[in-house]
């Protein structure tokens, strides 16, 4: 008798990928279709970083690494956060994972206990939930629609705080939804969360470099509440080396020490090959983050537009990350022929099966009046996408 945990079985499938596995099938049946469902850059990894990478296998670079990562690396990310963020941190309060994602996981898994509470904004990541499930916690889920830009108050924060409450779960750039909170956006949540000294703060600033609005702010700026900041980030979107998996925390000490007992005990220190390759993404030019991001910035603009004139859909301007994130709840209730769409799982589906075009319904990201399409493609197929999906919306009645 196959009897598996509870553990697993409380889990969900992740949606994004559970999507693109499926547009992958269609492909293979010799069907053209155009996946807007996966959050990863189309562009290949910068050369000075892929020679970084050779020269680190010529010089066999091929051992077990330190558990949180080569001393060179963590070095390189302190100078960055140092010269890009005007952060003050030291070698040993960093920790290199084996993506942002096992960074996140490595956290929650570190500080939290049965019951304790997790504040996460909605829409969310689609993992945030699941990893509270697999650290046995609790999440608390802050709604926030599209007429806020999908950004929390913090009379929203304020409220949601309880004894209970451990940690929260920020996502600036967001994915799914692109929003970026401002310097005083911010400056309105640590005021709440300075009230509160139990609460961790996990800033996820995997998107940091994908933004359209100027430098990038860090919760972890404001002295009232920087102590019991977690940045989570790493080379995957900013650099193109999302296959790499390197993620890091920077954080108070105690937590970074945690992470590192937690990490030594199941995977060890990430990558050696990728680590020298991210110590190349941190230390040489920046050039190609510049020259991704203008390029992101285009296509933010086309696909907007191109959104804008799409019947049924209520659209805002993401102002970072690769997402759009329209409201598409008008078409609930429609039918094509014996289809009946009920939900955004069904619209994503009719999309792909009718339209040709991937995407992912929002229900997954706590949304589920809403669905996610990613831009980090070309532009060709950002007009295509977007023509094929007016189309099959339009069929509906």
């Amino acid at each position: 008798m196959n009897q598996l945990s509870d553990r697993l079985n409380s889990l969900s499938p992740s949606e994004t990928l559970a999507m693109s596995q499926k547009s992958n099938e269609l492909k293979a049946q010799g069907i053209d279709v155009i996946n807007l469902s996966v959050g990863e850059p189309d562009f290949n990894t910068p050369d000075h970083i892929k020679e970084a990478a050779k020269k680190a296998v010529d010089d066999n670079y091929s051992r077990y690494s330190p558990v949180p990562g080569y001393p060179a690396l963590r070095e390189a990310i302190v100078k960055k956060l140092k010269a890009e963020n005007d952060l003050d941190f030291s070698a040993a309060q960093i920790l290199c994972s084996n993506g942002a994602k096992q960074s996140v996981c490595n956290v929650l898994m570190a500080l939290i206990n049965p019951g304790d509470e997790v504040i996460i904004p909605a829409p969310y990541w689609v993992s945030y939930p699941e990893m509270v499930k697999l650290a046995e916690g609790t999440s608390v889920i802050v709604p926030a629609g599209i007429e806020q830009d999908f950004k929390i108050t913090p009379a929203q924060l304020e409220a949601a705080i309880t004894p209970k409450t451990k940690a929260i779960i920020l996502c600036s750039p967001s994915n799914p939804t692109g929003s970026v909170y401002t310097k005083e956006e911010l400056a309105g949540l640590a005021a709440v969360l300075a009230k509160h000294p139990q609460v961790i703060i996990i800033a996820d600033e995997i998107y940091e470099h994908i933004n359209y609005i100027g430098k990038h702010q860090s919760i972890a700026q404001f002295p009232e509440v920087r102590d019991r900041v977690v940045i989570v980030n790493g080379v995957s979107k900013a650099y193109a080396m999302t296959g790499w998996r390197i993620g890091f925390i920077a954080g108070p000490q105690w937590i970074v020490s945690a992470c590192n007992k937690l990490q030594g005990q199941y995977t060890s220190g990430p990558c050696s090959v990728s680590q020298k390759a991210a110590e190349a993404a941190y230390v040489g030019t920046q050039e190609p983050v510049a020259e991704m991001r203008k390029a992101f910035e285009r296509r933010r603009d086309l696909i907007v537009k191109l959104a804008k004139e799409i019947p049924g859909f209520e659209v805002n301007v993401p102002q970072g990350a690769f997402y759009l994130f329209p409201k598409c709840d008008s078409h609930y209730g429609k039918s094509f022929g014996d289809r009946k769409i009920n939900d955004a799982g069904d619209l994503a589906m009719y999309l792909l099966e009718e339209g040709h075009v991937a995407c992912v319904g929002g229900t997954a990201f706590g949304a589920p009046d809403c669905i996610r399409m990613s831009y980090a493609t070309s532009d060709e197929n950002i007009v295509e996408a977007m023509r094929r999906i007016k189309e099959a919306l339009a069929k509906l009645k």
